[in-house]
C-alpha cells in the first residue's frame, strides 16, 4: 500500500512565503514523476508544476516567478516553494506521482489528501 501525505498548508497573508511538502511510503519500488496540482473551490484541479526523477522541472503559467519544485529522491518526497502569494492562490493543493510498486509492475498515479492554502488579509 503506497500513501502520500503532504504538509505545509496554511492560512498567511498576500506577499508570504510557503513551503509544501508531500513525502510517499509503503511499498515503493520506484518513483517516476512528481507533480503539484491545485484545486479551489468550485473550479477544476490545475497543474502547479512537474518534476521528473532526474530533477527535471516543469513549471507552469501558474507557478512560474514565483513557485519552484523540487524533489528529495532519497527521501520519496516532492516539494513546493511558493513566494509572493497572491489571495488567487488559495486552494488545496495535492501532490501525485508516479509509483512502482514492483519491478514487474506499471507505474500507478497515486494523490495526497491534499493541504490547504489560504491567502488572505
Amino acid at each position: 500500500q503506497v500513501q502520500l501525505v503532504e504538509h505545509g498548508g496554511d492560512s498567511v497573508q498576500p506577499g508570504a512565503s510557503l513551503y509544501l511538502s508531500c513525502q510517499a511510503s509503503g511499498q515503493i519500488f520506484d518513483i517516476g514523476t512528481m507533480a503539484w496540482y491545485r484545486q479551489a473551490p468550485g473550479t477544476q484541479r490545475e497543474l502547479v508544476a512537474t518534476v521528473t526523477r532526474e530533477h527535471n522541472v516543469r513549471h507552469t503559467e501558474i507557478a512560474k516567478g514565483r513557485f519552484t519544485i523540487s524533489r528529495d529522491n532519497g527521501k520519496n518526497t516532492v516539494y513546493l516553494r511558493m513566494d509572493n502569494l497572491k489571495p488567487e492562490d488559495t486552494a488545496v493543493y495535492l501532490c501525485k506521482a508516479e509509483i512502482r510498486t514492483t519491478q514487474f509492475d506499471n507505474a500507478v498515479d497515486y494523490w495526497g489528501q491534499g493541504t490547504l492554502v489560504n491567502v488572505s488579509s
